[in-house]
Parts: structure tokens; sequence; C-alpha cells
């Protein structure tokens, strides 16, 4: 007979029972096992990409354009005692579209250190003479075939599966929809990277990785806590497997859109998908870095402001590669898209993406080899070649993204990054200033990582990335300080949710617009707000406060306001008083600088001004003119005025404004069907 529970207390052993069940240690083990399973479906789904993609590159600009050369060289007119004519040799291992178009006479700008050398001369052959130009028609074929490739399947297949954005709110049940294996993804993914699609693979992968996730969950029947953790387990695997590089990947998971991942056993499971997935993808492709970096050279830490230059130029080409992708997206040019017939639209896009690649073929495919060859060089380049590459590279992304072609923005952002960099580096150094600084190529890594902080929203990923791929620890202190300048600017000018490269989560946007149409001053609080003086001591302030049942007051001084203060700052401020056995005003409760709102901006600004600054309510002042686009923080220059406060705005009165709008939005059917006497 099983002893009684006080007996088993007492004997040192507790009953089971539902408490036992619900210990945490069988849970974060079960989550850890199925985390397993979901690094190592993606690290063997990213292997198969990896592989289909090299397949269909290598015989596209290999055999392929090897064929169509031949078929437009051969003249069936001609006579037959023509000599033949040798067609230049393609490198056996010509595995990106870069490599293979520079045997083939592309390289327009000299960026391979070692090219091949030229074909002897044929033999003078008595026919017209055609422009070089008319020579390279393949260059624009293969393009234009694998955007209808693509286009036609993903009309057949009407949906490739849920973006990364759309996952989270899938698993939390705020949102509709499947995850699908990524298979349909990939395929599309190959097809056009493989055809020359300027974006990168480390997207599907992602994205790959996250539908993986998911879909175990669902299959395994698990919470939607342990849901939301396993697509950032899946995240995770598939950026570590992508670039090679687990410590970026797990920070990658939460540090994008999806960061409300919770608790430590989900901080577990991303790293045990992690390493799953790294492993699978040494095992299968080898340990070799995706990039060959070249080692960090310091000339003199004098150097880092110059630094700090370089992130603000990133910070402005993240911006701009952001606005161009949204403009893509943007309904004015999708309506376009939509209106031409399946297929069609990536087929033009990979019509202008061969055109591009005629003057430069570097914005063909990821860039991968275009950026070695600008971190293996010391300068040598044009620089304004380099600048003519960056907006020739902009554009083309845009194409790519705009219509229809599947792939990530991390490659086209460390494309433009060490673009950009280079450029610096030559304008600093012997090209430019002539200042004792270090080579391009450090500075082309350090641009690397700024820009892809500035345009994923994510500099510790960034610089996490750049640090695995080079192992040296001398890089970080640049790539800290360019990275995190360059992200910071970015989230000012963006706003806090702006997706960045993820894209846009269609329920976000559209939970975003609800918010833009609600003015601010809905969201007041009911009480008039509490102004006291700076010289009003804190005990004092707190019983004023307690009686006015509120959470906050706006200290003022000679009629301007100082700043705001919680009850949680008069509260740490008594308790340093108790100490100090001296008497605590309100000016030195003031624990952060004012952050306030102009009248006539809408509660979607509140919520960028709660939420990052972790804020519960905040004033708002009725000023003339408003205070421009950006959203304010500390005292203008004037100060503000106490008599044009009108509110606080608060959290807990923008949710009573969204009841008040889905409570009128659901009586609307019903009053109508009032009105009409239906029932």
């Amino acid at each position: 007979m099983p002893p009684s529970a006080p007996e088993a207390e007492a004997n040192g052993h507790r009953a089971p029972g539902p408490e036992a069940d619900l210990r945490g240690l069988p849970f974060q083990w079960n989550l850890l096992a199925w985390a397993a399973l979901v690094g190592t479906l993606t690290g063997l789904a990213v292997v198969a990409f990896h592989e289909l993609l090299g397949f269909i590159n290598n015989f596209l600009f290999g055999p392929f354009v090897e064929g169509l050369l031949v078929i437009g060289r051969s003249s069936p007119a001609s006579p037959a005692d023509l000599p033949s004519i040798d067609l230049p040799p393609l490198a056996p291992d010509s595995g990106t579209p870069l490599r293979a178009l520079l045997q083939l006479g592309l390289d327009g700008i000299g960026l391979l250190a070692a090219a091949p050398p030229p074909p002897p001369e044929p033999p003078p052959i008595s026919l017209p003479h055609t422009p070089d130009w008319l020579a390279l028609w393949p260059v624009v074929v293969v393009p234009t075939l694998g955007g209808l490739a693509v286009g036609l399947l993903r009309h057949v297949a009407g949906s490739i599966g849920p973006g990364l954005s759309s996952l989270m709110a899938i698993a939390d049940g705020s949102q509709g929809g499947e995850p699908r294996l990524p298979w349909l993804r990939l395929v599309a993914a190959s097809l056009s990277l493989g055809s020359g699609a300027s974006l990168g693979p480390e997207g599907p992968s992602v994205e790959g990785g996250g539908n993986i996730g998911l879909w175990v969950a669902l299959k395994g029947r698990l919470s939607p806590q342990a849901q939301k953790a396993l697509v950032g387990a899946g995240v995770a695997a598939g950026l570590a497997a992508g670039f090679k590089a687990p410590i970026a990947g797990v920070f990658f998971a939460f540090e994008g859109s999806y960061s409300a991942i919770p608790g430590r056993p989900s901080l577990r499971a991303v790293l045990v998908a992690a390493v799953a997935s790294a492993l699978v993808t040494q095992l299968c492709l080898g340990d070799t870095p995706i990039l060959r970096l070249p080692a960090y050279e310091v000339r003199s830490p004098l150097e880092l402001p110059l630094y700090l230059g370089l992130g603000l130029l990133a910070s402005l080409m993240s911006w701009l590669l952001i606005r161009l992708l949204a403009a893509g997206r943007g309904e004015r040019v999708q309506s376009v898209v939509r209106r031409l017939p399946p297929g069609m639209p990536t087929a033009l896009g990979g019509a202008a993406l061969g055109a591009m690649a005629l003057v430069f073929p570097q914005v063909l495919g990821v860039g991968y080899d275009t950026i070695e060859a600008l971190l293996g060089r010391d300068g040598g380049i044009p620089l304004l070649t380099l600048v003519a590459l960056i907006g020739v590279k902009l554009v083309a992304t845009t194409v790519s993204n705009a219509t229809g072609f599947v792939g990530g923005g991390f490659a086209p952002s460390l494309f433009l990054g060490a673009v950009l960099g280079s450029c610096y580096g030559q304008a600093l150094g012997s090209g430019g200033l002539n200042l004792p600084v270090a080579e391009p190529p450090a500075y082309a890594m350090v641009g690397m990582a700024a820009v892809l902080a500035g345009s994923a929203r994510a500099p510790l990923t960034a610089l996490l990335l750049l640090f695995e791929l080079t192992r040296d620890i001398r890089i970080v202190l640049p790539l800290m300080a360019a990275a995190g300048l360059s992200a910071a600017l970015v989230e000012r000018w963006q706003g806090i949710h702006d997706p960045g490269l993820m894209g846009p989560d269609p329920l976000e946007e559209r939970r975003r617009g609800q918010l833009a149409e609600i003015a601010v001053q809905e969201a007041f609080e009911p009480e008039a707000p509490l102004v006291l003086p700076a010289a009003m001591t804190a005990s004092a302030a707190l019983a004023r406060l307690i009686d006015s049942h509120g959470h906050c007051l706006l200290v003022e001084q000679a009629g301007l306001a100082l700043g705001l203060v919680t009850i949680g700052d008069l509260q740490r401020g008594l308790a340093s008083e108790i100490k100090r056995q001296e008497a605590l005003c309100l000016a030195d409760c003031i624990r952060t600088e004012l952050v306030w709102l102009p009248m006539g901006v809408n509660l979607d600004r509140l919520e960028d001004q709660l939420r990052p600054n972790g804020l519960r309510q905040l004033p708002v002042f009725e000023l003339e003119g408003g205070a421009g686009d950006h959203l304010p923080h500390g005292l203008p220059a004037g100060g503000l005025s106490v008599s044009r406060l009108r509110g606080v705005a608060s959290r807990d009165g923008m949710a009573r404004a969204q009841a008040r709008r889905f409570q009128a939005a659901s009586e609307r059917p019903s009053i109508r069907a009032s009105a009409t006497g239906s029932a």
C-alpha cells in the first residue's frame, strides 16, 4: 500500500501528482530533443539546397551557356571550308555566375587577381564583323529563362509557405495558416540564385528552418510556447547552416522581429538546434568558411573615429537598401506586377538583370566571389567604378526582389558593405587623403558588418558573424563601433517596427495600420495629469500621487517641464533619502530625459515611443507645427511650457482606445441587421 502524502513528506519523498508532472526538467529535456531534431532536419535541408544551387548554377553558366554560344557562333550560310573557331573553355570550378562570366570575357573591372590567359586569336574570317556585346546574348537569356521558371513555379504552387515574419504569429494563434516543409521554397531559391538573381541564400535557409521548426512542433502537438521556441530554433539553425556560424545564428534568433521567444528553456533549444545544424553542415559540406576573409590589419588605434565615419555611411546605405526593397514590395509596383501574365514579371526582371550584367557581371548571383576579390587586393580598382557598382547592385537587388525571385537580403547587404568599405578605405588612403590607415580590405570587412547591422536590424548578429568568419579578435572593436552606430541610426530613422530585410508581416502591418487611424488623445488617462514643482519634497509628492491614484507626475520649474517622475522613481528616491538622512526634492528624482509627443500624432507613434523606452505613459503637448517626422526625445531648445500640456497617454489608454474601436466595429453588423429587419 503506498504511503500517504504526510508520511511520504516525512520520509523525504513527495507523492506523485499534477505538481510533479509540471516540474521543468521533463519539459526542458523534451524540448531539447525536439530542437535537436529541428536542427538536424534544417542542416540536411540547407545541405540539399546548396548542392542543388551549385548544380543549377554550374549547368546554366557551364554547358548551357557554352551550348548557346556554339549555336550563336555557328552560321549555316557560311562556306563549308571556313575554319572552325575554338570557343574559350569554361573553368571547371565555375561554381558561381561571377566566375563563369569572367571566364567568358566579362571581367569589366578586373576584380580577379589571377585572370585566365586569353585564348589564342582565331584566324581571320571574311565575315561581317559584329559588335562584341552581341556575342554575350546568353548572359541575358539565362536569367530570363530562370525568371520564367521561377514565376511559373510560384504560380502553379500558389504559395511556397509562410515567411519568417508570419511564423511566430501562427505559433501564437493570432494568425491563420500552416507551415510547410521548405522543399518548394528551396527549389525556387535554387532556380533564382542559380540563374543570377541578385539575392542571397541565407533568406531561404532561415525561413526554411523556421517552417521546419513550426511544422515539427505542430506534428508533436507541443504548446504555443514550445512552438515559438522551435521557430526560433529553426531560425538559428538556418543561419548557422547557411553561414557555418552557429554563434551568429543563436543571436539572430533573439535579435530579430521574432524576439518574443520566451524563457530560458527556449535559449537552450536555440543553442542545441544551432549546434546540430552546424555539425550536419560541416560533416556534409566541410568546415571551410563560406567567405575566406584575410587577417585584419591595425595601423593605429587612432583609426577608430574613422570607422565611426564608415558606420555613418553604412547607415545611409542600409536605409537606402531598405527603402528600395520596401518600394519594390509596395502596392504601386505589385499592382503592376499582378497585371502581367504568370511568369512574365520574373522573366522581365531576369532580362533586366542580364542587361545590367553585360557591363557589371558582378551583380549576378550571391556575389561572394566579388567580396573575396575585394578583400584580397590592396586597392587598384578605380573608385568611380566601385561607386557605379554600388548603384547597379542596388537596382539589381531591388528588381530581383520586386519581380518575384526567391532569396535573402543578407548577401546583397554584405556585398554593398564590402564595396562601400573599399571605397571609403581608398578615399582615406592612397586614393584620396593619403592618411596612414589600414588597407581598403580592412575597411571592406567592417563595412560588411555595418551595412548588415543596419539593414537587418541585428548589430550583434553582424558583429559575431564577421568575428566567426575572420576569427580575429582585433576586428571586434571597429566592428562594434561601426555596426552599433549604423543600427542605431537606421532604427532612429525607420522606427523600431520596421522589418528591415525580413519584409513586412501582414498581420503586424494590419495592426499598425489600425493604430495609425486612432488619434493619440483617445489614449489619454481620464484623470488630469499631476504637475508639481521641482522644489517639492519626494515624500509630499508621493502622498499627492497616491491620493490622485496616478502612476506618474510631471515636474515643472518656472512654468517649464523638466521631466517625468514615476511612482517607482519616488520609492527609490525615498529609500536613498533614508540612508543619506536628508530631504530629497522632486528634481533629484528625475531618472531619464523627458520622452513626449505632440498633439496630432496617432497611436502608432505612441507605441514607437513607449515600447523601446520601456515606458508606461508619457505627456502630450500641443505645439505649433508639431515636432516633425522624428520622434521627440529630451527637451527642445526653448523648453516645453506646462500650459501646453494636454494630457498623459499610456499603454492602458491605448488598449482602451483599441477596445472601443473593436467594439464599435463589432456592433455595426448588428445595427445594420436591425435596421433592415433581417435575422
